[in-house]
């Protein structure tokens, strides 16, 4: 073609083809960094369901993996007792990787009976069994979006700093935790943001 540039014996169209593959690999690469899990592949290798018992409480619980419209997702029920220094149920996944500093928080699609739950962090700094990073939101019986800043994530001990590091984080756990209730919690979908 007159007057078509050409680089190395390829033309600008083909290389704009190229460009952009390379850029959308890129976009998905992070975004498939980004989600945790939508519990479409194998959850039940991924998640692992915690008790208070673990620690002589008397919490009881489980898990499920459901699908619902072709929507996967992950379901937990117990009764969460404060009794014997007890008080929480939790279904929890380590992290293959760790994500990008440039992590603002955690966003989740969640469903439930009405109550306040919470999504617990671990990292590199919470090497006793206790220790947690902890924020929390309240569930309605609808699937609804739940943002939650790292900023707002309080730590479960002072010997803990102030705010979890994005790079540091190792698992990630979805809790009914610290009073006698019913728990019934649903999530589709978490990840960062």
């Amino acid at each position: 073609m007159q007057g078509s540039l050409t680089i190395f014996g390829y033309t600008a169209s083909h290389i704009s083809v190229v460009i952009g593959a390379i850029i959308l690999t890129g976009l998905n690469a992070m975004a498939d960094q980004r989600l945790i899990d939508d519990f479409r592949n194998d959850p039940q290798g991924q998640w692992r369901f915690l008790a208070d018992t673990v620690m002589g409480g008397v919490s009881t619980g489980r898990v499920v993996f459901k699908n619902e419209n072709g929507a996967a997702y992950v379901h937990m029920t117990g009764r969460v007792s404060t009794e014997n220094n007890g008080g929480f149920i939790q279904v929890r996944r380590q992290l293959s990787s760790r994500p990008s500093s440039a992590t603002k928080g955690i966003r989740l699609i969640a469903r439930g009976n009405g109550q306040r739950y919470f999504i617990h962090l671990r990292t590199s700094g919470t090497v006793l069994p206790w220790q947690y990073y902890q924020a929390e939101f309240n569930v309605t019986g609808t699937w609804q979006e739940y943002r939650l800043p790292l900023s707002a994530f309080k730590r479960s001990g002072r010997m803990l700093a102030a705010t979890p590091s994005p790079a540091s984080v190792r698992s990630v756990a979805i809790v009914a935790y610290g009073r006698d209730h019913t728990a019934d919690i649903q999530v589709r979908e978490i990840g960062f943001y």
